[in-house]
């Protein structure tokens, strides 16, 4: 909807994907569909389920056996990000990388978009 054509509107690491598809294997679903919703102390949070159908609207990115959707009321928020998974001493989970933040919270859970983006 958002996209440019030949560029996907998200990208994912290999680690993000390989742990997509293993999520999807198990839990049986036809992937992972992201988000934001209003929220959190910085003003947008990112959304994540897995689910049983594709929605028309979505935008999808497959990779290696992953499947991600994009929310279309998302899609112009979430175009450019990188999706990583990663895992440290203390936890284990994926990252997002989007070039739209413009702030975040201390806890890194909420975020605040450009402006321009918000009211678009």
């Amino acid at each position: 909807m958002f996209g440019i054509p030949g560029k996907q509107a998200v990208s994912i690491t290999d680690k993000a994907a390989a742990q997509i598809a293993k999520l999807m294997t198990k839990d049986g679903s036809q992937g992972l569909r992201i988000g934001v919703k209003k929220g959190g102390c910085a003003g947008m949070e990112y959304t994540m389920d897995y689910v049983s159908e594709v929605d028309p609207m979505d935008e999808v990115v497959e990779q290696d056996g992953a499947r991600v959707m994009i929310a279309p009321m998302a899609q112009m928020f979430l175009f450019g990000t990188e999706i990583d998974y990663e895992v440290s001493l203390l936890e284990a989970g994926f990252k997002f990388r989007n070039p739209n933040v413009v702030d975040a919270c201390g806890c890194g859970e909420s975020i605040k978009f450009n402006e321009d983006i918000s009211a678009a």
